[in-house]
């Protein structure tokens, strides 16, 4: 057994759990794709007292656990959404507004699985983003501007 006054104390395990409720309360409310450093100052902006590096941390526990989809934007920053479906899915993300699809994609599935048997892997998985433009951005006239999936 570890030694009692390493263990986190009461204070710090409600710490957590707060931490987590109010991230999880930031992404139920956002329909984008955010940065850490984008959820990291909504939270502080609603009061809340919690550490950049504690945002990371959930982050990507949430990832982890497939609560959170994450996405590397065009200027290489990882970004952050709850995701609407439990089930694999992929993204098509528009580069002006960055409004978001989750789409799912049986072809890409088929192919992924069809390249790692031929090459001899297994135990794979994957990612796939389409960046575009949206109709109504386009429709707007908003082709030419370049904006991070947000």
């Amino acid at each position: 057994m570890s030694d009692p006054e390493r263990r986190p104390g009461r204070a710090a395990t409600e710490r957590s759990t707060r931490q987590k409720r109010a991230l999880a309360a930031v992404l139920d409310a956002t329909g984008g794709f955010r940065s850490a450093n984008e959820l990291f100052l909504e939270l502080r902006a609603r009061g809340q007292n919690v550490g950049l590096t504690t945002v990371y941390n959930q982050l990507r526990a949430l990832v982890e656990l497939g609560e959170v989809d994450a996405v590397r934007s065009d200027d290489g920053e990882t970004r952050y959404r709850r995701c609407e479906t439990g089930l694999h899915h992929h993204h098509l993300t528009c580069r002006v507004c960055g409004r978001t699809v989750e789409i799912q994609g049986p072809e890409v599935e088929h192919w992924a699985d069809e390249m790692a048997a031929e090459h001899g892997y297994v135990e794979v998985s994957h990612t796939l983003e389409i960046v575009g433009t949206c109709g109504s951005c386009a429709a707007g006239g908003r082709r030419g501007a370049s904006r991070s999936a947000g």
